[in-house]
């Protein structure tokens, strides 16, 4: 009895083997939906100090991950079980993945005599690595227990190295339940098994960038989603006041400034951002692609590579010259270039009178543009402007609130409307535009920010994907305001279906009726009463009037809650800026 009690207690779960390896990467949370086939794995997370968040889809779950990750800097880890499991999880993947955010998924599959080649007709079973490849980092399998921590080592340097994405482990679900003798081996400390020192930048690069700077007459640097992984605010902040330079953003990375600063010309003030940018005679691009959104680096919306010059700074070397030539190319962590580049620039960032009179224009031209949108609060109709809602959470709330824009022209009034004023406070998927995504990224931000109220702002048609996930805010404590902004209607399809059908009758009626467009209408969705039947708060507003109220009680419970905010389906179709986002479809000309 004694030997068996000694060999019992020097055997371990292959499950375990994985906890004990995130637990030494600082994992702390998990997301993901319990399941007997990888019962080794979660069943020893609390004895490893990792809490599992279980929401009620597994795409919800590698949302969460997603913005568990960006806001802490930390690994976001999801989970889900062989077959429907990682069947629901791979919109969750694919999204993450284009959106950049570090986040390891592991998967259970069925049991190793299984694996290949497959018999045909395997209970729950497909060839999951296949499918997920395509859309991760890097997708694999585990053959065999002896090299499963291998793996997970390797996987974990995968999600550490280059621009973050999706890395994806699937563990036979024998090998996950299986109890082994322990082998000191697959343990390592950090950093036996990678490196944990941010890329540097070489000197003669930093010296070579100061030289650019210094002779350039308008200088514009443009931030992108690696200065918020790398949480460059302080630094970015600090070479814009050097140089005078106006601060432009990818749709991703609005939160990468305070847009308060006299520097910043946030992303909403599109025409304001076009003019920065094409008059400019030098970028500073720092952690950018220069996507689609950003219309690829080209004119007529930046200067030609003849007339502008450009210093490219990324983590990931294939995003360097892709899309537009550079006079600087540079591959380094964002912090720790703007850090050494900010001490060489002291004293030495060229002529900055002619650099704050141009600033200066670039900031009046932005304000008259606010003060036209800001025309839309003047509104007090019932059912309200749509401006309201991000407006009035921006009054009410602490200012680094995170907030939350899911849906289609929702997400548009909500971004135009709130002013990103702490930096790494705005979630979205600007790169997808996943409707649903917003309902468990608010779960994520509200399990990374403990004890601080989460507001998410989605529309009727996105909340409709995930609304299930509002027991998952309650089940778990979580502060959520959940504002659903309601129009009964897919807007943006059915703006572009009027202007396809009817563009004339469109242009003077502005709307069209449910018999004139292709099921574009919606019937009414209580959400309120959603809310309440879930156990979060409910309440309901149409008249602007009477949202100040409802957030306000809203948050005074301390608890979930779901607003059901009437808003006016016409004008919420014609959302601001839509003939910008309708530009950026279009290959530019240069």
């Amino acid at each position: 009895m004694a030997i068996a009690a000694i060999r019992r207690k020097n055997q371990v779960k292959g499950g375990e083997i994985i906890t004990r390896i995130l637990a030494a990467e600082g994992v702390d949370t998990v997301f993901g939906i319990v399941d007997g086939t990888y019962f080794g794995l979660y069943s020893t997370f609390g004895d490893h100090g990792i809490r599992l968040v279980t929401p009620r889809h597994e795409t919800s779950a590698a949302h969460a991950a997603g913005a568990y990750a960006r806001l802490t800097g930390k690994l976001g880890v999801c989970m889900a079980s062989n077959g429907p499991g990682v069947a629901n999880v791979l919109p969750g993947v694919a999204v993450e993945q284009v959106e950049g955010n570090r986040v390891l998924l592991l998967t259970s599959c069925r049991r190793t005599g299984l694996m290949g080649p497959d018999r045909g007709g395997a209970y729950q079973h497909f060839d999951q690595v296949a499918v997920t490849a395509p859309m991760t980092k890097w997708s694999v399998a585990v053959s065999e227990v002896g090299r499963l921590a291998e793996v997970i080592r390797r996987a974990l340097r995968l999600c550490w190295t280059g621009r973050p994405g999706v890395v994806h482990v699937d563990v036979p679900e024998d090998i996950m339940n299986g109890a082994y003798e322990l082998n000191d081996g697959w343990f390592q400390a950090l950093p036996a098994y990678r490196t944990t020192e941010p890329l540097t930048p070489a000197p003669a690069q930093v010296a070579a960038a100061v030289r650019l700077l210094a002779e350039a007459k308008r200088v514009v640097i443009h931030a992108g989603s690696g200065v918020v992984h790398a949480k460059a605010y302080a630094e970015l902040k600090r070479v814009a006041e050097l140089l005078e330079a106006p601060v432009t953003t990818s749709w991703g990375a609005r939160c990468a400034v305070d847009e308060r600063d006299r520097h910043a010309v946030p992303m909403v003030h599109i025409d304001t951002v076009n003019r920065a940018r094409t008059e400019a005679d030098l970028v500073l691009c720092l952690g950018s692609r220069l996507g689609e959104t950003d219309w690829w680096g080209k004119a007529p919306y930046w200067g030609t590579p003849a007339t502008q010059k450009m210093i490219q700074v990324n983590i990931d070397a294939d995003a360097l010259g892709n899309t537009r030539p550079a006079d600087l190319l540079v591959q380094a962590d964002a912090k720790v270039f703007l850090g050494q580049l900010a001490r060489a620039l002291e004293g030495r960032a060229g002529n900055l009178k002619p650099r704050r009179t141009w600033l200066n224009a670039l900031k009046a031209h932005q304000q008259k543009h606010r003060a036209k949108l800001d025309e839309h609060l003047a509104d007090r109709g019932v059912p309200m402007n749509s401006a309201h809602v991000a407006a009035t959470c921006q009054r009410l709330l602490p200012e680094d609130t995170v907030t939350v824009f899911d849906g289609g022209n929702t997400a548009v009034w909500g971004n135009f409307y709130h002013q990103g004023r702490t930096p790494g406070c705005l979630l979205g998927t600007a790169k997808m535009g996943m409707l649903g995504a917003g309902v468990s990224q608010a779960i994520g931000a509200a399990v990374a920010r403990p004890g601080q109220p989460v507001v998410c702002i989605i529309g009727d048609g996105a909340m409709g994907f995930h609304q299930q996930e509002v027991e998952t805010a309650v089940r778990n404590g979580l502060q959520i305001l959940y504002l659903v902004l309601c129009d009964k209607q897919w807007g943006m399809v059915k703006m572009t279906q009027q202007f396809a059908l009817k563009p004339l009758k469109t242009l003077v009626m502005k709307s069209l009726g449910p018999d004139e467009t292709i099921n574009a209408d919606l019937s009414e969705t209580r959400f309120d009463d959603l809310g309440r039947a879930m156990g979060a708060h409910g309440e309901r507003v149409g008249d602007p009037a009477g949202l100040e109220g409802a957030i306000r009680r809203s948050l005074a419970t301390g608890r979930t809650a779901v607003i059901h905010v009437d808003v006016n389906p016409v004008k919420h179709m014609w959302a601001p800026g839509l003939r910008h986002f309708k530009a950026m479809h279009a290959e530019p000309g240069a």
